[in-house]
């Protein structure tokens, strides 16, 4: 009885002590997450989501900038809060909306995560009415995208970090001297001089490196970055016949943005691609860095090649592959933070 005894309450302090553990900020028996990637469960009532014009629908079902078709930015679901049950709350990307007006006298978004399941990401959004709800959406509609997007990127990351192809990292350090890791698929690569393609056995999922010398600040205009990104496809890309070869689609449809990786500045560009003389073509994105080290810029890209399918999920990956590029003063990768208009809130696990 003494050794049973001894036996139980082992068992127990077991049970506790995985229980209070926290990985990534979390119990080590919160569930796994439901709901595919890009996927939200918005917990709205009839008179907020039916409403003739529902900005936050409008705000999710916005298409995803610089692909040749539409494709919306996510996938919706939608339940009232009498519905938003226990397995309701285990999805990854919720919306829960908020509107009383003896509670709140503006609207405000807060966020929390990994609160019922893990990974999960909840945004709050909080009004006093339907009216300035609908006015407040429609004004950060971008905020709401982009930070569900980067979530999602973010989560793409860190499996990433576990799985990704050495073999492209060992190419990208030894021909620049910097790591990047790229989705497993990537299989197929050729090298030339300051320039690496990697390629899926499909040609679905296609990455690009290549570095030049920094010369002035001309260098992140979107000019600039047209004309030195086709010159140098055009040596390294040919097609199947001569007179073939890669160039930018249309600039009018290149758009260009700063941003921030790991803290250090990166321009960004995303357009459509085509082969010249040929009916090839597709979507890509492009950040080009400055490795002072070396006086250079190094340049990383995605680019897809899917006739006739959907072009979203795969533009993501590669994109969210492009964030993992370390040159040779960074020392780790970095979490892409969430917008700094939206504030972290600790939600306490309800009781079920």
């Amino acid at each position: 009885m003494k050794r049973l005894a001894l036996y139980l309450i082992g068992m127990v302090t077991l049970a506790v002590s995985m229980a209070s553990c926290k990985g990534d900020g979390k119990s080590l028996i919160t569930p796994a997450s439901s709901g595919r990637p890009y996927e939200i469960l918005v917990v709205a009532d009839d008179n907020c989501w039916k409403a003739p014009d529902s900005a936050l629908y409008h705000v999710l079902d916005s298409d995803v900038p610089g692909l040749p078709q539409s494709e919306r930015s996510f996938r919706i679901s939608r339940v009232p809060h009498a519905y938003y049950d226990r397995s309701m709350r285990l999805f990854r990307n919720i919306i829960l909306t908020d509107i009383n007006s003896e509670l709140y006298t503006q609207t405000k978004f807060k966020y929390a995560r990994d609160v019922y399941s893990s990974p999960q990401m909840i945004l709050i959004i909080q009004a006093p009415s339907q009216r300035e709800f609908a006015d407040y959406v429609s004004r950060h509609g971008n905020v709401i995208v982009d930070f569900f997007t980067r979530a999602e990127m973010n989560r793409e990351i860190k499996e990433l970090k576990q799985k990704h192809n050495r073999v492209i990292s060992a190419k990208a350090g030894s021909i620049f001297d910097c790591d990047i890791w790229m989705p497993l698929e990537l299989e197929s690569y050729k090298e030339g001089k300051d320039f690496l393609w990697a390629s899926s056995n499909l040609n679905d999922l296609n990455f690009v490196m290549y570095s030049y010398p920094f010369r002035d600040h001309d260098t992140f205009t979107k000019t600039y970055f047209i004309h030195k990104r086709d010159s140098v496809m055009k040596i390294n890309l040919p097609g199947a016949r001569e007179g073939m070869y890669m160039e930018t689609a249309d600039s009018m449809f290149v758009e260009t943005r700063s941003i921030s990786v790991g803290g250090d500045y990166a321009f960004e560009a995303r357009g459509l691609w085509e082969m010249k003389n040929d009916a090839m073509g597709g979507p890509f994105v492009s950040h080009v860095r400055v490795d002072r080290a070396h006086a250079r810029v190094v340049v990383v890209e995605g680019f897809v090649y899917n006739p006739g399918g959907l072009k979203r999920d795969k533009m993501r990956k590669l994109n969210a592959a492009l964030y993992t590029l370390q040159l040779p003063s960074v020392k780790d990768v970095s979490e892409i933070p969430v917008d700094s208009t939206v504030a972290e809130e600790k939600m306490e696990r309800k009781a079920e």
